[in-house]
């Protein structure tokens, strides 16, 4: 494969290795069997410590070897960066370079070997001018040295972006002299003078040098915590993605594409939005049956796991839901002519961790993860890894292959899956899902407040995560969008749902008005603007604008207790009568005969100029509904999200679908299957979901299609102008379709 060929095949490929050194007849004979198994793509990941043991001194003759021996077998080669595996020169030569945690502690952690996972993190401190220099330097050596093969088709500047230093060290990074200048300088450029600072943030700094990230032992909801989680979150981050980027295309004589990948988005920020825009695409690690079972607050996460609970939470959850976030995050959004998608590590064999060893993937399992993250828009997969970890903490899992062997069912059937969806990469290979008219609205400044905030993470997670389960399920294709970054799209969407917008700026008040006067359909959660972005609260326990925009008064805010004395996400009180009981919230007006159930809290509200009820507890108001020009905003006294994976109800769930059409939000499809497209002015692709414990057969309305044909060779049953469908429980079929 050669840069030309790159986006027009459905990239499948596999790293070939983690470790830096493997011997490499073994490496070349996997690659081969790669080959044999239909896979166009192999990941080759450098280490600076191997590369460059002394300054000045490169040797990328493994490199080399590997990446000529691809291009003799017509592969792909994708080459990642994990600069934070940086020799020990770097830090004899720049002392100051080593990251300073939260307590001051110095940060010795060199990762001269791969560090259980970890690629090295948190590694120096790319603040450090000298740093920072030296690294570009590595990396423009390296593209030099191996961009001439043409084979190299992509390359990735930071494999699982971040420093995870809560895990590996104890604590936040970086508090060392170089990044806390430049914390200081992105606060002049984003306050302009000392006096606007101090006047957002209620403080009296005398010089911008007297400014100090919060320093306790935990993190806090102030101004000062925020505004740092901010930075390092977003801005630091972005600077050293920026600057590998720039480094890779000044080197790169054919100007290949340029991406990073997390290992997990950060659900309810924005992060990636930003990163996504330092690269050319950005991606998310996947590994379905890792955390696959769920969340503490869900149904059914008990041990021993149910099996059905399992594997449907590995799909929406490990697969759909992550992938839909990432694919957001990307220019485009996943949109027809949109930036890539790609599963960049994507599970292949056991989860293994220590001496834990998790369950084998079948067959069945493969299929499931890689068509549903076709489904949600993934241009390219990459599995972890081709054979069997040798590293110990993850030793003889994640693979394809196992330690010994040729073979084995889960490398057949990825096989026979990746050349089924190479044979439409016009469909598959592009960005090619239909536009959404639902988003789901997240924010940075909502995040960082949240993360500081006893109880609060947890809960905008949890309930950003529901929503997406009950428009998953309800079958409404939505997006997610960044009020950071997307504020000039919201016209493209009928609905817009907020979840727990607990920090609510009156920029972005201001700006959510504007849509629903335009037409838009404003679904908002409890407690908008109980904090402004500022991490000051709100008098009256609401944004201005949005009391304004709803047309009410904040009558009531009160704990709710949760079913059966369930403490999932309730704190113990601390005296008689912080609850209220559990209870049901009965529908009004355009959702009357409607029922949902009060989580966390509950808001009750005096409605003011045009303000209709739609939901009551007893006799007080808990939601309301009020037109605005052309749009409606409504406004729900309680986190309905959350009810997406907890206390579950069908009732509920046709509350949220009511809701849904009262807002004009359009379902794919009105059955139990859940129907994804990809989509070209000739051609689909329907990707049908079966999350139910039982056989579905169900019609599809097919008319104007002349041909349809199961991806995998299945029969199709045609039904005059539509297709009828049967999908077993916990599977997943997907269907082509040409004119």
């Amino acid at each position: 494969m050669n840069p030309e060929e790159f986006g027009r095949v459905f990239p499948l490929g596999s790293h070939l290795c983690r470790e830096p050194m493997p011997p490499m007849p073994e490496m070349k004979r996997d690659m081969e069997l790669l080959k044999k198994h239909g896979f166009n793509l192999i990941k080759l990941e450098e280490h600076w410590m191997i590369d460059e043991p002394r300054e000045g001194e490169y040797d990328f003759s493994r490199y080399e070897e590997l990446i000529a021996h691809a291009a003799k077998l017509d592969l792909g080669v994708y080459l990642g960066l994990t600069c934070e595996q940086a020799p020990h020169w770097l830090y004899e030569k720049h002392p100051d370079c080593r990251m300073v945690r939260r307590d001051g502690v110095v940060v010795v952690m060199e990762g001269q070997t791969p560090v259980s996972g970890s690629d090295g993190k948190p590694g120096p401190c790319f603040d450090h001018p000298g740093a920072m220099s030296d690294q570009l330097r590595f990396i423009s050596a390296l593209v030099k040295t191996l961009g001439r093969f043409e084979n190299v088709v992509v390359w990735d500047t930071w494999q699982e972006v971040g420093y995870w230093s809560e895990m590996l060290v104890g604590d936040h990074v970086c508090y060392c002299p170089h990044t806390l200048a430049a914390y200081r300088g992105w606060l002049r450029e984003r306050y302009g003078d000392l006096d606007r600072l101090n006047a957002a943030w209620r403080s009296r700094y005398a010089d911008w040098d007297d400014i100090q990230p919060e320093r306790t032992h935990r993190s806090v909801p102030t101004v000062q915590e925020t505004a740092w989680r901010t930075f390092m979150d977003n801005v630091q981050v972005a600077n050293v993605l920026r600057a590998r980027a720039e480094a890779v295309r000044a080197a790169d004589p054919l100007k290949r594409p340029v991406f990073a990948h997390v290992a997990c988005p950060a659900f309810g920020a924005s992060q990636e939005w930003t990163y996504a825009r330092t690269q050319d695409f950005f991606g998310t690690s996947c590994y379905p049956a890792w955390w696959g079972s769920g969340r503490d607050w869900d149904d059914g996460n008990k041990r021993p796991f149910e099996r059905h609970h399992a594997l449907l939470t590995e799909m929406w959850e490990g697969v759909a839901f992550r992938c839909d976030y990432i694919r957001s995050a990307n220019p485009g959004q996943g949109h027809a002519g949109g930036a890539p998608v790609w599963a960049a590590e994507f599970q292949s064999g056991p989860v293994s961790t220590g001496f834990h060893k998790g369950r084998v993937p079948s067959r069945e399992d493969i299929r499931r993860w890689m068509l549903t993250a076709a489904g949600s828009g993934v241009t390219g997969i990459a599995f972890w890894n081709a054979r069997a970890d040798i590293m110990v903490a993850e030793g003889n899992g994640f693979s394809l292959l196992d330690s010994v062997g040729d073979t084995t069912p889960r490398l057949e059937e990825a096989e026979r899956i990746g050349c089924a969806l190479n044979r439409h990469p016009e469909l598959f290979a592009e960005a090619t899902l239909p536009e959404a008219e639902t988003g789901i609205l997240v924010s940075e400044d909502n995040y960082q407040l949240c993360s500081a905030l006893a109880q609060g993470g947890g809960n905008l997670a949890y309930s950003v995560r529901g929503w997406h389960r009950l428009l998953w399920e309800s079958n409404v294709l939505m997006d997610f969008l960044s009020a950071e970054h997307d504020l000039d799209r919201l016209s493209r969407y009928k609905t817009l749902v907020f979840p727990f917008p607990l920090a609510l700026s009156e920029t972005l008040a201001a700006r959510l008005a504007r849509y629903v006067e335009e037409g838009g359909n404003l679904i908002c959660e409890a407690a908008p603007g109980r904090v402004d972005e500022n991490a000051f609260c709100n008098r009256g326990e609401l944004s201005p604008s949005m009391a304004a925009l709803f047309g009410v008064r904040q009558e009531s805010f009160t704990m709710v207790r949760e079913p059966d004395g369930g403490t999932r996400w309730s704190p113990p009180g601390r005296t008689w009568g912080e609850y209220l009981d559990a209870q049901i919230l009965e529908g009004d007006g355009p959702l009357v005969g409607q029922v949902l159930r009060a989580n966390v809290y509950l808001q009750t509200f005096d409605c003011l100029e045009g303000a209709e009820p739609v939901l009551r507890a007893g006799d007080a108001v808990a939601g309301v509904r009020r037109r605005v020009g052309k749009g409606q905003a409504w406004l729900l006294g309680t986190y309905i999200g959350h009810s997406g994976t907890a206390y579950r109800d069908p009732g509920i769930d046709a509350c949220v679908r009511a809701l849904l059409e009262a807002c004009g939000a359009r379902r794919e499809h009105e059955g139990r299957l859940v129907l994804r497209k990809r989509v070209l002015p000739n051609k689909e692709a329907w990707i049908l979901t079966n999350p139910t414990a039982s056989l579905v057969v169900e019609r599809i309305a097919a008319a104007g299609w002349a041909h349809v044909e199961d991806l995998l060779g299945g029969a199709v049953a045609r039904k005059g102008d539509g297709v009828e469908v049967s999908v077993d429980p916990l599977d997943v079929r997907a269907l082509v379709l040409s004119r």
